[in-house]
């Protein structure tokens, strides 16, 4: 091999590194997954990705999918986004460096696109949200438009940590 094919090589792995995809597997948690793969960009975590964060949901092994709110396209092989003219008309919270959807945010976009949803992830975080706030929902505030999935999903959330 000569000089400038080495010298091209070690780009070429260096560009493949870069690429890669970092999976929830490579961190102790998913809130420090996603810090790494979102902190400090102007971008809101969303759906399964905003309840992971807001540890309403466990996760997936080794996840690589990370799903967020975005004002400009994300060249990124592991974000799916969003696009968003503004992040006005989105309730959010901000931990840190990261932007989070909020949970009645998460909630209901998650239940207005339930066709499209990880249902194992919404039900698991419904469950969770009403275990820890005395087994009520009340605090919720599911959007009038997201009420008939809402009632449809709720009674599995209940029951979801039942063992019998």
């Amino acid at each position: 091999m000569e000089l400038n094919e080495i010298a091209d090589h070690k780009l070429a792995k260096v560009w493949c590194v870069y690429m890669a995809s970092l999976s929830s597997g490579e961190f102790l948690t998913n809130r420090a997954w996603h810090r790494a793969v979102v902190g400090g960009r102007e971008l809101i975590l969303r759906r399964t990705s905003a309840l992971e964060f807001l540890e309403l949901f466990g996760g997936y092994m080794h996840e690589n999918r990370i799903d967020v709110y975005a004002k400009q396209p994300v060249e990124s092989e592991n974000i799916d986004y969003c696009l968003v003219d503004s992040f006005d008309g989105i309730e959010y919270l901000q931990f840190g460096n990261v932007l989070c959807t909020s949970v009645n945010q998460t909630f209901n976009d998650i239940l207005r696109d339930f066709d499209n949803a990880d249902e194992q992830s919404l039900v698991e975080g419904l469950s969770r949200y009403y275990y820890t706030h005395g087994l009520s929902f009340s605090g919720l505030s599911i959007q009038p438009e997201n009420i008939e999935c809402f009632n449809s999903v709720k009674d599995w959330a209940i029951e979801y940590y039942d063992v019998g």
